[in-house]
């Protein structure tokens, strides 16, 4: 099955800063993707990137087998949510999906009138008087209805209070299984990403850190307390704390050797290796 996305190389400068630097991915279709890393750390440019709003400086980007945005046809299949939910804040609800419909040949009108149904959305009024929880949730059904094979989120629960983002959250998820799409989220929220993802990314300093499925990335990693010394010199240390070392495992442990290993959660992995790429910025981990 062709990967949902893939780079070889994938590097973006703005002038003498680097947003991205040789990242390289193969990212299975049909998961859904968690993008994590502090403010900066390259997400958006990845993102921007993916949907064709920003060309590489070097390298080559390829989604859903295709170039970004190769053309009508490809655009189609791709639906994008920036940071913020931007919408026409003066046109109402119902202009947001008259115009959703004129732009896209996929359109489903039923699908987008289903989803601000749930809502309670008054169709008249206009997108700048919603709130920050109701443009979220417009901006997603105005995605939805494309009806695209991927769905593209650049932070878009930041600013939402907690029952707003839980609510986005669920819906983006309702809409990801009605359609058999993969989605991307970007977030620095690892809750949310923890509880909707089941494929991670972790960026920063510009590259990526960790990538690859929820499962497979917690089954090779421990929490190790004891004689961390006395591990196999295949075990990677990542990160310590005084609760002890995070350690990449390539193969199980020993069952007598002179540690304890405590699995870890997603929030607890990514953090480790966040907190390496800080503790040396200048080298690349994968």
């Amino acid at each position: 099955m062709t990967p949902v996305l893939e780079a070889s190389g994938l590097t973006k400068r703005y002038g003498h800063r680097t947003a991205l630097a040789d990242c390289d991915l193969s990212v299975p279709a049909g998961r859904v993707i968690g993008l994590v890393g502090a403010n900066g750390a390259g997400k958006s440019t990845l993102l921007h990137l993916a949907c064709g709003l920003t060309a590489p400086t070097s390298g080559t980007i390829r989604v859903l087998g295709a170039a970004p945005a190769a053309g009508p046809a490809h655009l189609a299949r791709v639906g994008f949510v920036a940071q913020g939910a931007p919408l026409y804040a003066e046109l109402s609800v119902a202009d947001h999906l008259k115009l959703g419909a004129k732009l896209n040949p996929r359109w489903d009108p039923d699908l987008a009138r289903r989803r601000l149904a749930r809502l309670d959305l008054d169709p008249r009024q206009r997108a700048g008087r919603l709130s920050g929880g109701q443009r979220a949730q417009l901006a997603l059904a105005v995605a939805a209805a494309k009806r695209p094979d991927l769905l593209i989120f650049d932070e878009p629960a930041a600013a939402l209070d907690p029952l707003a983002r839980h609510a986005f959250l669920d819906h983006l998820m309702e809409s990801v299984r009605e359609l058999g799409a993969a989605a991307i989220l970007s977030s620095h929220t690892l809750p949310d990403v923890a509880r909707v993802c089941d494929y991670l990314i972790v960026l920063a300093g510009s590259r990526i850190q960790l990538a690859g499925e929820v499962t497979e990335l917690l089954a090779t990693h421990a929490r190790i307390t004891g004689d961390p010394t006395a591990l196999p010199a295949a075990a990677e240390t990542i990160s310590r704390s005084d609760r002890g070392a995070v350690v990449r495992l390539p193969r199980p442990l020993p069952v007598d050797g002179p540690w304890q290993a405590d699995p870890l959660d997603l929030e607890e992995l990514a953090l480790a290796y966040l907190d390496r790429a800080e503790r040396l910025p200048t080298e690349a981990h994968r």
